[in-house]
């Protein structure tokens, strides 16, 4: 009975043959089951052995195989078949054991011999020797050091090559890495997730910090800190502009440090009244191709959060061109005439400076008096002397949103503040209710929309490409040629506003001021920076609003936990989904029974995960319609 030695998918087996043709034999192995091996694939024949016995005489051998003597008693630069170096090796009379001890060996050691085809081998060059060998050692050494990573990260305590780095070990690892190696081993032993291994040795300072650090890797991978050559360009305004003979006030959030835009108010005999809305002029100081502007266009807009921001542009250009009170920067402003019945009469374009007398906070116009026909004298230090300015003002933009159709829209915007570090545990926040459709936001809004909308209308009758919004079919998107804003009811729109914190609005303004001067386009038809930034824009844009949605939500629930609420109001959306009634969380309730829409539910916090940042919540009753919830 004739035995064989064989390769299967390149591991070395052991067999019998119990039929042979030409090309192929069937070889029963240990255990019963019989194979189909090419003849090319039989490498060694023997007999008057069990091939069970004789396999295990060959491991036996093998654990004590010499392979580095083998190598050096093999002829350099030869090929040859592994009988005649087990013959080499073992004497001329090997045994099968021995002859398949030495295939195993040269199998399993391609640093010393390099495989030249079936059962063929030749040694390895000494120089190729001594590198593999090297690199053995190398890895050898890099295992240990993960073995120790692995001990220290399961005592409790990170090792310095993985505290310093832990963000992106967890986000944008180099899986081939020993640091993410030893990590992810680690946490496999530990039966937990890596970020819950690194938070228990104290590496990650927050959740805060888990979140915020994750979107940073993913947006930003070279950091947000702006490059030091960049962020020292000190961009002078342009001399020689005339100076408008208007005392401006803005409207910001007290956190706004970009001030975009301001309004003027003049009246005249006749009851019409021209309303100024100035907005920021960068384009007048950041070239296209500049650093700054290259910068600007990587970013693409400043990224919104609760607690900060990451800006477009760095803190010297903003101050050059911001709005700020006391000063008068350079404005690409709008000069609306308007009749006593809010009746537009005409509009004009000019560039400027405009003295800012005022940056009004909305926190100083929380308690405004909009009904009144003139502000009270507390009213008016409220809105430091332009409470007048404002009543008209709101009216005219009420008047505005009325002929555009805007439908009042009852919903609530949320304000956030957080007091302290926000990676402390001791950060507290505050989250506030703000009316959307107040007369505020509105007066704001409608001058906005009808800035961006004349100029929109004056380039695309220019025929002039720039960064369009429109919105058709529901989806909202940017466009080089204009086309309507379907949800605005607008032939025309563009964003023009707030240049300081978009590019789209810097681009836009720079062709702006060209039509203004009579000089030509600065983005021509087909223009390839344009075209660029106009697909970039949106999914970088979406990405910014989903980050600072998901931060706000990160920031209801630790209000939640810093609040000690174990119960909520929520009312019923749809089926099983609900709005809370005092925080924007919009989410499923798994256990909700079928209720009517606009029912108002009680819920039970179930568990708040600032992990992964999620809320579980249980139904606990809904709310008699005729009764007031708790």
């Amino acid at each position: 009975m004739t035995h064989i030695v064989f390769e299967e998918d390149g591991a070395i087996r052991v067999g019998t043959i119990r039929s042979e043709a030409e090309a192929s034999a069937q070889v029963e192995v240990p255990g019963g089951r019989r194979l189909k091996v090419k003849a090319a694939n039989l490498l060694h024949r023997f007999a008057g052995i069990d091939p069970e016995a004789m396999w295990a005489q060959a491991q036996h051998l093998l654990a004590a195989f010499d392979v580095q003597l083998l190598w050096e008693v093999a002829p350099d630069g030869m090929e040859l078949g592994f009988a005649d170096l087990a013959r080499d090796y073992f004497g001329a009379k090997a045994s099968p054991a021995e002859i398949t001890a030495t295939l195993l060996a040269l199998h399993g050691s391609p640093i010393y011999f390099q495989k030249r085809g079936k059962g063929r081998y030749r040694r390895q060059p000494e120089e190729t020797l001594k590198l593999a060998l090297a690199a053995v050692e190398r890895k050898k050494r890099e295992q240990a050091q993960i073995e120790s990573w692995i001990e220290e990260l399961l005592a409790g305590s990170a090792p310095p090559e993985i505290a310093r780095d832990w963000a992106r070990l967890l986000y944008a690892p180099d899986k081939n890495g020993a640091p993410w190696k030893a990590l992810s081993a680690a946490a496999d032993r530990a039966r937990t997730a890596p970020a819950r291994l690194l938070a228990q040795t104290g590496v990650i300072p927050s959740t805060y910090a888990l979140h915020y650090q994750r979107f940073l890797l993913a947006t930003f991978p070279r950091g947000i800190d702006f490059p030091a050559e960049v962020a020292a360009i000190t961009t002078a305004p342009p001399e020689g502009l005339p100076i408008a003979d208007v005392a401006a006030f803005s409207i910001d959030d007290i956190t706004t440090t970009e001030i975009d835009d301001a309004f003027s108010l003049v009246e005249h005999a006749d009851g019409s009244f021209t309303v100024g809305i100035h907005i920021a002029c960068p384009a007048l100081g950041i070239a296209p191709e500049s650093p700054l502007d290259r910068l600007a266009r990587e970013r693409l807009s400043t990224v919104y959060m609760p607690g900060h921001k990451i800006t477009m542009l760095p803190e010297a250009p903003i101050a050059a061109f911001s709005l700020d009170e006391g000063g008068s920067p350079p404005a690409l402003s709008l000069y609306v005439r308007l009749t006593a019945a809010h009746e537009l009469l005409h509009t004009e374009s000019r560039v400027e400076r405009v003295p800012i007398a005022a940056n009004l906070r909305l926190t100083e116009l929380d308690c405004f008096d909009w009904s009144a026909e003139v502000p009270s004298r507390e009213d008016d230090a409220r809105a430091r002397g332009f409470g007048r300015a404002l009543l008209r003002l709101a009216r005219a933009a009420q008047a505005l949103a009325a002929r555009r159709g805007e439908q009042t829209v009852n919903r609530v915007d949320y304000s956030f503040a957080i007091d302290g570090d926000p990676d402390s545990p001791e950060a507290r926040v505050r989250i506030w209710q703000r009316p959307r459709g107040s007369p505020l936001d509105t007066l704001v809004a409608e001058f906005m929309i009808l800035a961006n909308a004349t100029w929109g209308r004056a380039l695309a009758s220019a025929r002039w490409p720039a960064m369009y919004r429109v919105q058709g079919a529901g989806k909202t998107r940017m466009s080089s040629k204009p086309a309507p804003h379907e949800g605005l009811a607008l032939d025309v729109y563009l964003w023009a506003t707030s240049p300081l914190r978009r590019y789209s609005d810097l681009m836009n303004q720079r062709q702006i001021l060209a039509l203004v001067r009579g000089e030509k386009p600065v983005y021509a038809s087909g223009d390839a920076t344009l075209l660029a930034a106009v697909a970039d824009f949106d999914a970088t844009y979406s990405a910014y609003a989903d980050f600072q949605q998901q931060m706000e939500h990160y920031w209801c629930l630790r209000w939640l936990e810093q609040e000690k609420h174990d119960r909520v109001i929520a009312t019923v959306l749809r089926e099983n989904l609900v709005r809370f009634d005092h925080l924007p969380i919009v989410m499923r309730v798994a256990d909700l029974p079928e209720q009517p829409a606009g029912t108002k539910v009680i819920l039970a916090v179930a568990e708040i995960d600032l992990w992964e940042a999620q809320l579980h919540v249980r139904f606990i009753e809904a709310v008699p319609s005729e009764t007031t919830p708790p």
